[in-house]
This record gives C-alpha cells, structure tokens and sequence, in this order.
C-alpha cells in the first residue's frame, strides 16, 4: 500500500537530493571580476565569477600575467552555465597561449570548476574523473643561495619540516663576476660591458641557443663543488631537482649535465627551451639524469611532439598556463601513454595551488606538485576552511568539500592588494561586451 508522503518521493526528481544554492541546470554566470594580490616582487590576480543564484567560483591567472587576459573573456562568458565546463573551455582557448599569455583561460577554467563542484556540492576532483590518492606530495623550490653548505642547509630545514622532494636552483648565474668561469661575445648588447652577461640571461629576449654564452672547464667545475656541497650535507637518498641553469645553449647543457651524474639529481628542469624538441631529444639520450619541461606549454597538444619524440622523461605543465584542471588532467594521461611521469610546476597562492591539488588527486602518474612560498608565513592565510597549516609533512589533504574546497579570506586579500590596482573585486562593466568575430573557420 503506497501512501501519499511514498508517492510524493517515488516523483521526486534526482536533482531534489543534490546539495546546491538552486538547481545547477538553471546556473547563469552574471559577473567577473578581479582582485591582485602580491609581496615582494610578486603580484598575482583572482578571478571571480559571480551566478545568478548566489555562489561565486574563483580562480587564478599565472603569476605576473595581465588581469587584462580574464577580463577579455567575460563577454564571451556572460550568460551562460558555468557547469558546461568543456562547452565553454573550447569556446575561449583561442585566447590563451604558451607561457603568461594563457593564464586568463586557465584562471577562468579553475572558477568554473569550483563555480560547478560546489553546484553539484562535489570536489572538482570528481569531475574530473575521480582521485587516485587522499594527498597530494608537495616538492619544496629553494632559490640559489651563496654556497653549496649554505643551501644544503636551506634544503635540509625543508626536509626536517617534512617535505619528502626538493628542488634548487644550479645556475651560472653565481658565476656572474667570477674570473674565468664564463665567456661571453661581448658587445652583444648595448650599455655597460660589466652587466651585459647578466642582462643575457635575466632580462633580455634572447633564448638560449642564441647568447653564445658559454661555461668555461673551471665554470663547470664550481657548478659541480657546488652541488656537491649541498649533498654533503643532505645525503644522497633525498631526491633533489635542479632548475635555472641560465641561458647557455645545448652544448654546454651536455656538458654540464653529464658532469653533474655523479650527484644523482631527480630532474633538469628548462635547459632548453620547450620549443626545440630535436634538442630536447638530444638531452635525454645523452644525459643519464632525468630531463624535464613543460611550464610554458599551453594545451596538450602542444605536449605531443616532446612525448611522441621522446624528448623528456617528465612532463611538468603550469596549470595556470597548460589550460586548467581539465586540460591538464588529459595532458597527464597523454603522458601517462608513453611511460612519463607527471609533475606540477606551481609558483602561486594557495587559490591556484589547490586548483593543481584536485588537477593531481584525479591524474594517476602524477608524482609531485611545487611549492614556491615556503618563508612566506601568511601565504596559506589566504583562504581558509582547510586544515592549517595548509602543508603537514610535505603534503596537502585532497579537499571533500564542493568545488575547489576552501573559502577566501577577505581580511587577508585586503591586506596583500598590490600597490599597482588596490580595487577588491570591484565592477568590471567595461569588459561586458568587449568582443569581436572570433570564430576560426569560413
């Protein structure tokens, strides 16, 4: 006998049961709008986009990249439902690309994420096809220091703090000065002759293979000391990366990496640029340690020619700029189907660095995500409704809770707003019907 309270639930549809603000097919996106934070020499913006029913989604565009890159898109977006997440990333990738330039896409594909998970009150992970694992292995970034005794001790704080993978940077850049350690065509670029190679290297638009700097036998040799020293004191069982190496050309990175072997170092990471896949081919048949890129790429397939060459034994996409949580994920399998292992360049606040945790919880090869901020005490202040401290023993706990997992600290983001655009989420009706005919095809 069917009473009426059992037939009113036996109509009930099923999305009367999903925890939401109203019901996820009628979701409307009606704002975006931006917030930059930043210390130091950093600066960083939030996107945040606003529904028709009340929840707002928040993302991240690439560090040092324009707002301008997300505020482009709003016309493009308002109006529709942010949970067609796939809908609207092939609607808007045309106006990403490699490096800073995608960062707006990316910053909007990780609000729609949360804009959707928190829709349909599930962690972005699961759309994304699910975890592999309860906690995401955190890499600890440790810019150059002096000696090799200075940033052993630098890396073994990490460590004694819990962090199970390490990076440091093993550049020419300290030999800067150092009397037959590095030689240079000089004239190259206009000025003072005593700055022109660090100019080469930091500040210029020059890519490797054209500076025509080179390492000298003794600049090899206080590369070698150097990362000697730093085993000396860490061990050797820790596993260490090495990045920005300075702008030398592919020689000298053989010649380079193959006197660095005996360290047994995890990965070189950007000896070249990423462009050139028949150098990076060269590396990795060469070399005997790990080589690694990936930062700057924008899109998976632009990941293809490294993997199908077998040009890198790790793949390391931004997820600001390798197109969001999605995009990377299915970057990630691509790699997965040549034998590569996947890691998480990351150099952001903890919005964009959560975004990377669910990206990393739902990609099986994945093996470790950066974290760049590690002396900067209010960097996981950013948010709140995780556990504090955000890292514990070298991992973050994948977030339970809808969307992206975490609330934003309003008190905080006042406090960081660079000095540049002070505004806090403020109007952006300028943006609402910039646009122009983008369609790619006739």
């Amino acid at each position: 006998m069917t009473g009426q309270g059992q037939g009113q639930h036996a109509t009930a549809r099923p999305d009367d049961q999903v925890r939401t603000a109203s019901r996820p097919s009628e979701l409307r996106i009606t704002d975006m709008r931006t917030a930059t934070v930043g210390w130091n020499n950093w600066h960083f913006t939030i996107v945040r986009i606003d529904t028709n029913q009340g929840i707002s989604g928040y993302g991240e565009v690439r560090d040092f990249a324009s707002k301008n890159y997300a505020l482009m898109l709003k016309s493009r977006l308002l109006g529709e439902n942010p949970c067609n997440v796939d809908k609207l990333f092939r609607k808007i990738k045309q106006f990403g690309g490699h490096g800073r330039q995608g960062g707006g896409v990316c910053g909007v594909e990780m609000a729609l994420m949360d804009l959707a998970g928190k829709a349909y009150g599930v962690p972005a992970y699961v759309l994304a096809g699910g975890k592999f694992r309860d906690r995401v292995r955190m890499y600890c970034d440790t810019p150059n220091e002096l000696t090799g005794e200075a940033m052993g001790k630098k890396l073994q704080e990490r460590i004694d703090r819990g962090f199970t993978w390490l990076k440091m940077d093993v550049g020419v850049q300290p030999l800067i000065g150092i009397k037959g350690a590095l030689s240079w065509p000089q004239g190259m670029l206009p000025g003072d002759p005593g700055d022109q190679v660090e100019r080469l290297f930091n500040t210029t638009q020059i890519m490797h293979p054209f500076t025509h700097v080179r390492l000298t036998p003794k600049g090899i040799d206080l590369i070698c000391e150097y990362v000697a020293q730093v085993r000396e004191v860490v061990g050797d069982e820790v596993p260490i990366s090495a990045d920005h190496f300075g702008h030398i050309g592919l020689d000298d990175c053989i010649r380079l990496g193959q006197a660095l072997e005996p360290y047994n170092l995890a990965w070189l990471e950007d000896l070249v640029p990423w462009q050139f896949t028949d150098k990076w081919v060269q590396l990795e048949r060469t070399l005997h340690t790990p080589v690694c890129t990936g930062e700057d790429i924008y899109l998976r397939e632009n990941f293809r020619p490294l993997l199908e060459a077998r040009g890198v034994n790790v793949i390391h996409p931004d997820l600001a700029t390798s197109g969001g949580i999605m995009e990377t994920k299915r970057i990630g399998d691509l790699a997965q189907e040549y034998g590569v292992s996947m890691a998480l360049h990351m150099a952001g606040t903890p919005i964009s660095t959560m975004a990377s945790v669910h990206c990393a919880a739902a990609t099986e090869n994945f093996i470790a995500l950066e974290h760049h901020f590690s002396e900067v005490p209010f960097w996981d202040s950013f948010i709140d409704g995780v556990p504090k401290p955000l890292i514990q023993e070298g991992y973050i706990a994948v977030p339970e809770k809808p969307g992206l997992g975490f609330e934003i600290n309003e008190e905080v983001f006042k406090e960081h707003l660079v000095e540049h655009d002070k505004g806090f989420f403020e109007p952006t009706p300028e943006w609402d019907r910039a646009g122009s005919h983008d369609r790619l095809w006739s």
